[in-house]
C-alpha cells in the first residue's frame, strides 16, 4: 500500500538530500558571528529535533519562533519540522501584547527567542502563566552559552548540544501541515496561515527555479527577514533548494548595514522591499553592484515597486530588479517580472505553475484594461487560517485564493497594481487607485514616499488625501505644484485635495503601508 514516507518531509529534500549528494561541506548559512555547512546544519537540526522529542513535545504541537536572522533560525525551523513539530516564525518587532496574542492564539508549547528580544517577551509569559509555553529556549546572537537565564528558560546552544540526535525525519504526508506564518496584519489582527510540506518545494520549483534561476554557486542576501513569507523563501528555502549559500543579517536592514554586508560578502542575489531600495538610492555610497561586483539580480516584493525607483536603480547599480507580488497565504511570489522581460511599473506576468484571474464584485472576469480583484490558483496556497473559519472560507475558495489586491491586465499581458481592495475608492464614480496617486507623488523630486486615502469632503463625498514624506534636506514644495504634478502624471480627477507633510508613514514590519491607520484619523 502507498503512504507517506520520510521523503515527503520537507527537511529530507531541502537539507538531508545535499549530504547524500555530496554537498555536505558546502556553506549553507553565514551570519556576522558564525557559518554552518549543510552537514553541520543537518547535525544541529537532528539534535534540536531529538531535544524536542526528549522534552515531550508531540507531533503537530506548535513552536513559536521569535528569532532574529542568525544560523540558529534554520536549526530551529528544520529541527522542528524534522520532529513533526510545527514552527511558527513571527515578527521580531512585535509588541508585548502582540507576542502574548500569538502565544495564546497558537497555543505554542515551545518558544524559541533571541536573547535581545527577551525583555519584551517576559511580561507576555508572566501574563499567560500556566497557559504559556512549557519550554522556553533563549538563543545568544553569537551562539555562546547563556548563563543568567530567567526562571524556567533553557539555553538554546546547550539544548542543542545536550540532546541525542534524532535519526532521519518523521514520516510526513506532503499534505500535512509543516509550519505556520502569521499574516502581517496590515488590515487588522494577524491570522495564522497553515502551510503544508509540499508548499515549500512548490515555491522552489516555480519562482526560485524558473524566474530567479538560483544556482548552487549563488550567494543570496535578503534584507527581508526570515520571519515572513518573502524572506523565508529568499534566504532559507530558495538557497537550500539549489545547495547555495545565504547571508543573514540579524540587525535592522538600514542602508548603511545593507551596503556593509554587500561589500563584505559580495552576494550574487539580493532581496529587498521598495522602501529599502528608495533608501539605498538616497545613500551617497551607492554605486555599481551596490558594493558587490558579482550581483546579477535583485528582487522586490512587499509592496509594488514604483517605476522611478526601478529605473533609477537599474541605471545606478547596473543590476535589474524583478518586482513581484506574493502573499503569506500563497507563501511566495506568484506574479513577477522576468530577467530580460522587465516592465518597471508593472508586476509582470504569472509565475509558471500559477494561474490568475481579475474579477468584479460578482466574481465575473473583467475585460482587459478594467480594474478588478486578483485571484490566484497555484500549488503553494495555505490550507487555511488557524481557528478562523469564516475568514478561511472568504479567502480560500476552492482552488482559487483571493488576494485582496486590485489589478489591471494590460494589452501586453502584464499586470499593473492598483491598490488593496479595501484601500480603493471612487471619485466622481471612477475608481481611484491610491498606489497610482502615490507613485505620481513619489515621482516629484522633493518626495521620498507618499500614502493616499479617501477622505470625505464637506459634501460627504470621497476625495484623495495625501501624506507625504520628503527626501532628506528637501524643502516642502508648494501644494499647488504637487497637485499639478499628480494631474499630469495620473489624471485630472485624481489629485489630492489635502496634502499633509509627515515624518514617516505607518507600516508593517514587511514595509506595507497601513492606510487603515491613516483613515482612522479622519473617521474614514
Amino acid at each position: 500500500m502507498g503512504g507517506a514516507t520520510q521523503d515527503d518531509n520537507a527537511v529530507t529534500w531541502f537539507l538531508d538530500r545535499h549530504l547524500a549528494e555530496g554537498r555536505g561541506g558546502a556553506t549553507a548559512f553565514t551570519d556576522p558571528a558564525r557559518s554552518l555547512s549543510y552537514a553541520q546544519l543537518a547535525e544541529a537540526s537532528a539534535h534540536f529535533a531529538g531535544g524536542l522529542v526528549a522534552a515531550g513535545i508531540g507531533r503537530e504541537r506548535r513552536m513559536l519562533m521569535l528569532m532574529l536572522d542568525t544560523v540558529d533560525f534554520p536549526v530551529a525551523f528544520w529541527g522542528a519540522i524534522r520532529a513533526g513539530v510545527v514552527p511558527v516564525p513571527v515578527n521580531t518587532l512585535l509588541t508585548t501584547e502582540q507576542v502574548a496574542y500569538m502565544l495564546a492564539d497558537s497555543r505554542a508549547e515551545v518558544l524559541a527567542v533571541s536573547a535581545p528580544l527577551l525583555p519584551g517577551v517576559l511580561p507576555a509569559l508572566a501574563g499567560l502563566g500556566a497557559a504559556g509555553p512549557r519550554l522556553v529556549l533563549l538563543a545568544a546572537l553569537d551562539g555562546a552559552p547563556l548563563r543568567d537565564l530567567p526562571p524556567g528558560a533553557r539555553d538554546f546552544a546547550g539544548f542543542v548540544a545536550g540532546a541525542a540526535p534524532m535519526p532521519g525525519a518523521v514520516h510526513a504526508s506532503p499534505d500535512e501541515v509543516a509550519f505556520w506564518l502569521y499574516s502581517s496584519g496590515s488590515t487588522g489582527a494577524p491570522k495564522g496561515a497553515k502551510h503544508v510540506h509540499a508548499s515549500l518545494r512548490a515555491t522552489a520549483d516555480t519562482y526560485a527555479a524558473q524566474v530567479l534561476g538560483i544556482r548552487p554557486d549563488d550567494v543570496m542576501f535578503s534584507a527581508a527577514k526570515l520571519f515572513f513569507a518573502y524572506g523565508l523563501g529568499n534566504a532559507l528555502t530558495f538557497p537550500m533548494a539549489a545547495g547555495a549559500q545565504a547571508v543573514l543579517l540579524p540587525d535592522r536592514p538600514t542602508p548603511d548595514a545593507v551596503l556593509a554586508v554587500m561589500r563584505q560578502h559580495r552576494p550574487t542575489l539580493f532581496g529587498g522591499v521598495p522602501t529599502l531600495y528608495a533608501g539605498l538610492l538616497a545613500h551617497p555610497a551607492l554605486g555599481r553592484g551596490a558594493g558587490s561586483e558579482r550581483l546579477r539580480l535583485c528582487i522586490s516584493a512587499g509592496e509594488p515597486l514604483p517605476e522611478h525607483i526601478g529605473t533609477r536603480w537599474d541605471a545606478t547599480v547596473g543590476t535589474p530588479i524583478l518586482d513581484g507580488i506574493g502573499s503569506t497565504e500563497m507563501l511566495h511570489i506568484f506574479l513577477s517580472n522576468r530577467p530580460g522581460a522587465i516592465a518597471y511599473g508593472t508586476t509582470g506576468t504569472a509565475v509558471p505553475g500559477y494561474e490568475l484571474r481579475i474579477v468584479d464584485e460578482n466574481d465575473r472576469d473583467v475585460p482587459e484594461g478594467e480594474i478588478g480583484e486578483l485571484l490566484v490558483r497555484g500549488p503553494s496556497a495555505a490550507e487555511g487560517y488557524w481557528n478562523q473559519r469564516e475568514k478561511s472560507r472568504r479567502t480560500f475558495q476552492g482552488e482559487w485564493t483571493r488576494t485582496g489586491d486590485k489589478y489591471v491586465r494590460e494589452a501586453s499581458g502584464t499586470y499593473r497594481y492598483q491598490g488593496r481592495a479595501d484601500d480603493m475608492f471612487k471619485v466622481g464614480g471612477i475608481w481611484v487607485s491610491p498606489f497610482e496617486v502615490e507613485a505620481a507623488l513619489a515621482g516629484h523630486p522633493a518626495v521620498q514616499e507618499a500614502a493616499v486615502i479617501g477622505r470625505e469632503d464637506a459634501d460627504g463625498l470621497l476625495k484623495p488625501m495625501a501624506f507625504v514624506v520628503l527626501k532628506p534636506g528637501a524643502a516642502a514644495p508648494e501644494e499647488a505644484a504637487l497637485r499639478e504634478h499628480v494631474k499630469a502624471q495620473a489624471g485630472a480627477w485624481k489629485y489630492p485635495r489635502w496634502i499633509s507633510v509627515v515624518e514617516d508613514l505607518p507600516k508593517t514590519a514587511t514595509g506595507k503601508i497601513q492606510r487603515f491607520k491613516l483613515r482612522a484619523g479622519f473617521g474614514a
